[in-house]
């Protein structure tokens, strides 16, 4: 199993403030590392009776809940993180449609208090860390090519 757990912010840059410099920096850690590491650990995931890939996302990263006007992401204008978010949920459903015999999916683990956000989170790191597990022990025949919670499945 392989789990993905890179993320960087850039801080919540607005619209008018990002330049290609800050999405380069974010894209670097959030989505050309786990391409790296994917590309890397291929073939030992291929050996494998039972590969998993979990890729550690957010919600910020659903063009679904962004468009909403009742999600609370509506209002989370800030492009350089959500949209490397929104392009590792892309990459977790191509390459979960190039490798039908591992299960890869993408899981948002919720407003975790930690590190990455001063610890402001709303829930714990063990109540954060649910669906990464849940995700990386799912069975043979469980879903990929998904975006999960730990309530379940979470619109692209």
């Amino acid at each position: 199993m392989l789990v993905n757990n890179a993320g960087i912010s850039d801080g919540r840059t607005s619209p008018s403030e990002a330049t290609a410099d800050h999405m380069r920096t974010v894209y670097e850690t959030n989505v050309f590392g786990p391409v790296r590491v994917l590309r890397a650990f291929i073939p030992l995931l291929e050996k494998s009776a039972a590969p998993v890939v979990v890729n550690v996302s957010s919600g910020v990263g659903s063009l679904t809940l962004a468009s909403d006007p009742s999600s609370p992401w509506r209002e989370a204008i800030f492009p350089v993180y959500a949209s490397s978010k929104a392009a590792l949920n892309m990459l977790t459903i191509r390459y979960a449609a190039a490798f039908p015999g591992m299960r890869i999916n993408s899981v948002d683990p919720g407003f975790t208090a930690t590190d990455f956000n001063q610890h402001r989170g709303t829930q714990t790191v063990e109540e954060g860390a649910e669906v990464i597990v849940r995700c990386a022990l799912i069975a043979v025949d469980g879903p990929t090519g998904g975006f999960f919670d730990r309530d379940g499945p979470e619109p692209w």
